[in-house]
């Protein structure tokens, strides 16, 4: 009978050696899984974070092990590529950080064993991902298992598959369900048992036949549909291997019931039903742990991302945990999975491609929560697609359609991608990454792009993959683009949230990100190393006021919340304080006194208060409460304005003489003038390749990307480049900016 014995203990560790050791290192640093090496250094900004191949050492006794025939090594995520040595011989080589693969040890074990694993995240030309916004963190990073299984056994080789596979197809009131295993070394007179259990354990239905029958089809009357967030209910496929009265092996999974539809008029219909999709993406890294996750950190992404009232997550850019794929069919999220073709498109990068994708499907294909699988990311971020990105696109996308033809599939295009690329036409539904009003344009822009797509492809399903701006712990009563604060952000989403929410036929909507994540490259915003798109803070312990705007339209469990509570001193006299709430009134008491009651049909109310002395701010709707203060001040209290951490030029350095340009200025005013164009011109041209290929640090400069660009000032943009690899001295800088001094505006 199947064994799994959990191998995460006492692992040797160590950077620094150049060969497989013969006999257990006695120098090397002791961990225990899940680990990464890039835990600090992979947020902490510079781009600098250690990437190469690192050694895991762990001895076994065979003494240790059960009885069994065979002995698999299971390996649930080693990023990004792996080798497994058994007494100093390989056994397996992989490519792919993110997903569940395993090797037969059995011929090579002997009495007194030495397991070394070699593991690299260094950079290559042929596995993804290898450019992205987002720290690709090294290390046994998932949990590490001996599987020990008798000859007879549920396959263990293809692509990490759980071995059965489950297909429900709903009939009136009624489920049949394909249930399907795979088997190695079954003998002729073994047999197989297929049950199906309803949530509470009794038996639904229940088949028992030869083990040359691997496949049954099994009847659940008046079925009980698996209906999201409302009503996630579970069933559990169950197969027994049996020899007589002996069990060989059992293989379960749960799974669920239910149709959907992704109507490029309707949007997204489960079970006959307009089931909106909105909600977030999620990165799986947190602060101080990197990738290294454990289960209490999933669960509590989990209780967030429920209690903030999302129905759906993109899980974003590869393959996460089947710990949060169970939690998702639990919490009935409605789950876009995908792999991390990202960016950047290889041409030698096909086959890891094909792999990855068959990895993803056969590993979560009994998931109901997934319902689309991700193509790719960003893919034309260089520039508009060519015949090999094409051809690798179809390849996906008919390989997933092969594997699964139940589930859809799905690409996320970069905002600067044409429409009318071949490429938006492959898969079946399509979403875009869009920051107008971040990085470029204004929010006023998403809402009727959207629209002009959806009137020129009105058969092509439409939603939006990413969209959001970043915040810290700075503040202002004159929120702007770009400048970093928490009440920008929540400007922001009130704004997309009234234009999104309010197109029914969008398929789904995620914002990016439900956390702030690790992107060492980044230099921004006064805190490197971190994308801060996040409605939750990195280590998950602050909720960002734009948290509670998503929260008042989509959680059904009462609550108000007033915004600005890290705001407390304020220079003007009257002063707006705005409360978000899910129910139809508001009302604001100051020191007592109210200031009246509101109603919004948006759940977004804005009070006008006079600030004066201290005052105790109390927002009232129904039973709920809410509580924060605000001081009145004579100067800005420079604690919440952006300073940026080790920049190399901070907007307070920058010379700004009235009338004239300078770094502080956005591109798109200084382009509108001649002489500061030609400065322009001048300062931009060394990084085009080659000077004339319309590139730009490998970017086609595009007229989208000049739109996106144009609404940065350079000095933000500046410090983006770094991102791209692209950085500038102070010098150079502060020429730059000398020579804009001198051009009037």
């Amino acid at each position: 009978m199947r064994e799994i014995i959990n191998f995460n203990f006492k692992w040797a560790f160590t950077k620094n050696a150049s060969e497989i050791p013969n006999t257990m290192p006695k120098k090397w640093d002791f961990v225990n899984l899940p680990h990464s090496w890039n835990n600090i250094d992979g947020q902490d900004g510079g781009n600098d974070y250690y990437r190469g191949t690192c050694y895991y050492a762990k001895e076994l006794k065979r003494q240790e092990l059960p009885q069994a025939d065979q002995y698999y090594l299971e390996l649930q995520g080693a990023n990004s590529s792996a080798e497994v040595y058994v007494n100093g011989k390989k056994l397996a080589q992989h490519d792919g950080g993110y997903s569940i693969w395993r090797v037969n040890m059995t011929e090579a074990i002997q009495d007194e064993n030495l397991i070394v694993i070699a593991v690299d995240n260094s950079e290559n030309d042929h596995v993804y991902p290898q450019m992205a916004d987002f720290t690709f963190y090294g290390g046994l990073y998932r949990d590490v298992n001996i599987i020990a299984v008798n000859k007879s056994h549920f396959d263990l080789d293809y692509y990490g598959a759980p071995g059965i596979k489950v297909t429900p197809k709903i009939n009136g009131s009624d489920a049949s369900v394909e249930v399907e295993v795979f088997l190695t070394g079954a003998g002729e007179r073994q047999e197989l048992v297929y049950t199906v259990r309803d949530r509470e354990g009794r038996v639904a239905a229940e088949n028992r036949v030869s083990a040359a029958e691997t496949k049954a089809v099994l009847s659940i009357p008046d079925v009980h549909l698996w209906h999201g967030r409302k009503d996630p209910y579970l069933y559990t496929a169950e197969v027994s291997l049996r020899a007589g009265s002996e069990e060989l092996d059992r293989v379960s999974t749960r799974f669920g019931c239910r149709t959907f539809i992704i109507d490029p008029e309707k949007g997204f219909i489960l079970n006959g039903e307009s089931y909106p999709l909105r909600g977030v993406s999620r990165h799986q890294d947190r602060w101080g742990f990197g990738n290294a996750l454990l289960p209490e950190h999933h669960r509590e992404d989990m209780d967030l991302i429920c209690e903030m009232g999302a129905t759906t997550i993109r899980l974003a850019h590869y393959q996460h945990d089947q710990y949060f794929y169970d939690l998702c069919d639990e919490r009935g999220m409605v789950v876009w999975a995908e792999i991390p073709y990202i960016s950047k498109h290889m041409p030698g990068g096909r086959e890891n491609t094909v792999s990855q994708m068959k990895e993803l499907i056969m590993q979560n294909y009994n998931h109901p929560s997934i319902v689309v699988w991700g193509l790719s990311n960003e893919i034309t971020m260089s520039g508009a697609s060519d015949e090999d990105l094409l051809e690798n696109h179809r390849i996906l996308n008919d390989l997933a359609h092969e594997l699964d033809p139940t589930r859809q599939t799905v690409i996320a295009c970069v905002s600067m991608c044409d429409i009318h690329d071949p490429y938006v036409q492959i898969p079946d539904a399509v979403s875009y990454n869009h920051y107008f009003g971040w990085y470029g344009g204004d929010t006023s822009m998403n809402g009727p792009w959207l629209d002009n797509f959806h009137a020129e492809f009105p058969k092509i399903p439409i939603g939006v993959s990413e969209y959001g701006c970043e915040a810290l712990n700075w503040h202002t009563s004159n929120p702007a683009q770009g400048d970093y604060t928490e009440e920008y952000q929540a400007h922001y989403h009130e704004e997309l949230i009234k234009q999104l929410y309010t197109r029914p036929y969008l398929w789904a909507t995620h914002v990016w990100n439900m956390f702030d994540f690790g992107a060492d490259a980044r230099n921004e915003g006064g805190e490197n190393g971190q994308n801060h798109k996040g409605l939750v803070t990195f280590d998950r312990k602050y909720k960002k006021d734009s948290f509670y705007a998503y929260k008042a339209w989509l959680s059904d469990q009462p609550f108000v919340h007033i915004c600005g509570k890290r705001y407390v001193d304020r220079v003007e006299e009257i002063t707006k304080v705005t409360v978000y709430s899910n129910l139809p009134s508001v009302e604001l008491f100051v020191n007592g006194e109210s200031l009246g009651k509101q109603e919004s049909k948006e759940h977004f109310f804005y009070f006008d208060v006079q600030n004066r002395g201290e005052a105790r701010l109390v927002a009232a709707a129904g039973e709920c409460r809410d509580e924060s203060v605000i001081r009145k001040v004579d100067t800005f209290n420079e604690a919440y304005r952006l300073k940026e951490k080790g920049a190399v030029l901070n907007w307070f350095d920058i010379t700004a003489p009235e009338g004239y340009f300078s770094l502080n200025d956005k591109m798109s005013d200084i382009m509108e003038s001649e002489e500061g164009r030609k400065v322009l011109d001048g300062f931009l041209s060394p990084m085009m390749k080659g000077g004339d290929d319309g590139k730009m640090a490998g970017f086609e400069m595009n007229e989208n990307m000049v739109k996106m660009m144009s609404g940065f000032t350079l000095i933000r943009l500046t410090n983006l480049m770094g991102t791209a690899g692209v950085t500038f001295t102070k010098e150079q800088l502060l020429e730059l900016n000398a020579k804009l001094n001198r051009v009037e505006k």
